[in-house]
């Protein structure tokens, strides 16, 4: 998959400068372009010491394991203050693992303007190597993104994961100039163009969910009605539009967790299994393009929340 919109600086001008900023001296580094993020989390917690134990490990059942916000430290020592040169470098290796080699230099670029670099996010362990319950965290300002290697079972990305940018201030413009997940917005905006006069009436809806940390992400309980346009009552091609929306919201991440995220969806009944809703009370600058909208089902929710700037929240089970 590519980026309908990518023409962020390339790698070599980007990922080592801005990506690194934070690190230190680990920003001279470089990390191995086909490096595994589950070996590198265990040779990270192999190097740890027991000082940087107390800190950043915790049992697999903790409950800051299974937490997800936009802005938040699940530890209170930055990965720069806390690592040294060899553990920075790790560390931003297994984040860069985590996402499509395609697009991983625009998530550096919202790392860099929302926090100032990796070095300035927060790590956590959970577990032990070894004993089929092990995970990474890292968070910060717009991020909660995971590590898992399949140790929570039936959860994609290993649990709730957010990300979302802010450029060129906290109150984005109507067309969110320079923001690195506005193209999806854009991609959802023409499934709702697509829609006849009933289906936008069903799609259009006034107020989102509120944003409460893992409440935002809650899956409707058995036989509760989902919000917005059952995306079965789409027509065919309305429905290839919604699964290109799809396509663009796991463009960010590794093949890994695309394959088993779709394989989730697919098996809870695919895109007929959907709803997707838009919402008109907080559309940026009232152009009646779409900031807010959500696909949901009852065992997935992708909210998108585009006002002032993009927050996105994601929850899919098996």
């Amino acid at each position: 998959m590519r980026c309908p919109d990518c023409d962020a600086p390339s790698r070599r001008e980007f990922l080592w400068t801005v990506g690194a900023a934070g690190l230190g001296a680990a920003a001279s580094l470089k990390a191995a372009p086909h490096a595994v993020s589950e070996t590198l989390v265990t040779q990270l917690y192999a190097s740890l010491s027991h000082e940087q134990k107390q800190a950043v490990a915790f049992p697999f059942d903790h409950p800051l394991r299974s937490k997800v916000d936009a802005n938040w430290r699940i530890t209170p020592v930055k990965v720069a203050d806390l690592f040294d040169r060899d553990q920075q470098a790790m560390v931003l290796e297994i984040f860069q693992g985590l996402h499509n080699p395609e697009f991983v230099d625009k998530v550096f670029v919202h790392l860099e303007e929302d926090g100032g670099g990796i070095g300035n996010y927060h790590v956590a362990l959970f577990g032990e190597p070894g004993t089929g319950a092990f995970e990474f965290v890292m968070t910060g300002r717009h991020c909660t993104a995971r590590c898992d290697g399949d140790s929570v079972e039936g959860a994609a990305f290993g649990g709730p994961i957010f990300y979302g940018h802010a450029s060129q201030g906290f109150y984005e413009k109507p067309d969110h100039p320079g923001n690195v997940y506005w193209y999806q917005a854009k991609r959802a905006n023409e499934v709702f163009q697509a829609l006849n006069g009933r289906q936008r009436e069903l799609a259009l809806l006034g107020d989102a969910r509120r944003e409460r940390s893992n409440e935002t992400v809650a899956l409707k309980a058995a036989g509760e009605e989902l919000a917005g346009l059952p995306v079965s009552e789409m027509t065919p091609d309305q429905k290839k539009l919604v699964e290109q929306v799809l396509n663009d919201l796991l463009l960010p991440f590794r093949k890994k967790d695309t394959d088993e995220a779709m394989k989730y969806i697919r098996g809870n009944g695919g895109v007929d299994s959907l709803a997707m809703s838009f919402y008109k009370n907080l559309d940026v600058g009232g152009d009646g393009v779409w900031d807010v909208w959500q696909l949901e089902s009852p065992k997935m929710v992708w909210y998108f929340r585009g006002s002032p700037h993009v927050h996105t929240w994601v929850n899919i089970r098996a």
